[in-house]
């Protein structure tokens, strides 16, 4: 069988001449560009998915993605029993590009290449990569479209995961690693997501699952749908796993995009800065916050403004906003530094700690910590969420993940407390004794074991219950509810043993927690010699 020849000779001998050469680079590349088959091109194109390098471009700088690997193929089993090679770049487009001018290290798994699945040759070429954002101190960001492992290279394809798993454990806390989910996502490829510190999905698009529909109807006998079992909703709203559920693809990269902006690059530098917006000294929004908090204690409103009040420009990128939402948590500036904002919420649940909610919230501390990026919490809590679907839930190890995280951070920490800050809710959210470093409170504050009227029913229950009348009852519930609230529901009894540093009016908030960054900013902490802790998981 004739070779493939440029020129009228076979390519490779030494009679082609270097224009010879050329032509064959080009013609090389044009297959590179476009591996896969006309019928999967065809198919992708069908669902409205963007190409593997149409996304890459979407991602990166225009002009600044340097491909790697573009030749490196891996072997197929022919019909005829040989062995043959795979496509160009099996599959894989990856290398290292530039977002916002800094760089990033990128891949993305070609769905029209026997299913994006992975073998031993793209694993390799992800590995590389991996490590090429280690040694550069960049994060990584994988964009995922795979079936899963390739299972005609058996163990090999299994292998590579666990080392693309291990890589994965090895940058945790060094890069951030993000995960753009734009299609299926199955077996081992699924524990990366697990593995990342932020994923984003596409509603209708994404999927994630360890076993697929087929394999739970072979084990289980009956078949799921796609989007009950892995789907972007679900593991949005659910799961917690996704940590963004974009419409489409172009606002799923946009996404990332923002996010980077907030990021640094790895652990080894800050995050980036930027000009201190020329704002006045008290703004609209700082003096609206006086009357934010509601007279009536049961009365909920939107704590969304204080924390749109306190970040440069009102700009704050929420993580995780279907998942847990009695806690806010993301990103925002201040005074152009990057901040994590953590964030009770008390129009959900009244802003009850929940199993979720504190599963969210300590794991995007974690990530703080890790990278350097000061945590500031508005608390208005009235405790954990009673019950015993929680407590069935794991709400004791769950809260206590919460507990462990704000305890072993050694970033600057400051909290404000704007109204309510009871029982194991306030000890949690960055109190004092937790080793939170500046502590604020509003002077509608309430910091207490609970509040006025549980601790009068329990308190004075039997003398309530002796009243001569109902309406005897009540007023003398009400008195007593006054004097609990006078005497420990304010800020001043915290404020008086030093629990709290200052008691502020609100609208001089946005000043006061920006004059303590600013003073944390040379902060240090000495932790005693381990090799590492055992965060209750």
């Amino acid at each position: 069988m004739r070779g493939p020849r440029v020129g009228g000779h076979a390519v490779g001998s030494s009679a082609m001449t270097t224009g010879d050469r050329l032509l064959d680079l080009y013609d090389r590349r044009r297959r590179a560009q476009f591996p896969g088959s006309e019928r999967a091109i065809a198919r992708r194109e069908l669902r409205g998915k963007l190409s593997a390098r149409q996304r890459v471009e979407l991602l990166t700088d225009p002009g600044s993605f340097f491909l790697l690997d573009e030749f490196s193929h891996g072997s197929l089993p022919r019909v005829d029993g040989g062995i043959g090679h795979g496509p160009p770049g099996d599959g894989v487009v990856a290398g290292v590009g530039r977002v916002h001018d800094r760089p990033v290290c990128v891949y993305a798994q070609d769905s029209t290449v026997l299913g994006g699945s992975l073998g031993h040759a793209q694993g390799h070429t992800i590995l590389k990569v991996m490590e090429m954002a280690e040694r550069l101190g960049c994060p990584l960001v994988a964009i995922t479209d795979s079936a899963g492992a390739r299972i005609q290279e058996g163990v090999d394809a299994l292998a590579i995961y666990t080392q693309m798993g291990r890589a994965m454990i090895r940058n945790s806390g060094v890069i951030p690693q993000i995960t753009l989910s734009l299609g299926s996502c199955a077996g081992g490829a699924a524990y990366g997501s697990g593995l990342s510190d932020f994923v984003v999905v596409v509603d209708g698009l994404s999927h994630m699952f360890v076993t697929g529909p087929e394999v739970v109807a072979h084990v289980l006998g009956h078949t799921p749908t796609l989007e009950d079992l892995g789907g972007a909703k679900m593991h949005a709203a659910t799961t917690g796993i996704a940590h963004y559920l974009a419409a489409d693809e172009a606002d799923a990269v946009d996404w990332v995009r923002t996010l980077l902006g907030y990021l640094p690059a790895s652990n080894r530098e800050p995050a980036p800065e930027y000009a201190r917006p020329g704002s006045p000294r008290f703004t609209d929004a700082d003096l609206a916050l006086d009357t934010l908090v509601p007279d009536s204690p049961t009365s909920s409103y939107d704590i969304m403004l204080a924390v749109r009040a306190l970040l440069d420009e009102g700009e704050f990128l929420e993580v995780g906003e279907l998942f847990g939402p009695a806690l806010a948590v993301g990103f925002g500036r201040i005074d152009g530094s990057t901040v994590g904002l953590v964030s009770s919420r008390p129009r959900h649940l009244g802003g009850a700690l929940d199993g979720d909610a504190s599963d969210k919230a300590a794991r995007f501390i974690r990530f703080c910590d890790a990278m350097h990026v000061a945590v500031v919490t508005l608390v208005d809590v009235p405790g954990f969420m009673p019950g015993v679907e929680e407590e069935r839930a794991g709400i004791l190890t769950r809260g206590a993940k919460l507990l462990y995280a704000y305890g072993e951070a050694t970033v600057p920490l400051v909290t404000v407390v704007l109204r309510k800050a009871y029982g194991g809710g306030y000890g949690v959210l960055g109190s004092k004794h937790i080793g939170a470093d500046i502590n604020l409170a509003w002077p509608t504050a309430e910091i207490a074991v609970m509040g006025a009227e549980a601790a009068v029913h329990l308190l004075h229950g039997t003398e309530i219950a002796a009243a001569p009348d109902p309406l005897a009852a009540a007023r003398l519930r009400s008195d007593l509810a006054a004097t609990y609230r006078e005497r420990l529901g304010t800020p001043y009894a915290a404020a008086a043993r030093g629990y709290l540093d200052r008691v502020i009016a609100p609208h001089e908030t946005r000043l006061a927690v920006s004059a303590a960054l600013s003073m944390l900013r040379t902060k240090t902490v000495d932790r005693p010699t381990r090799k590492h802790g055992n965060i209750p998981l």
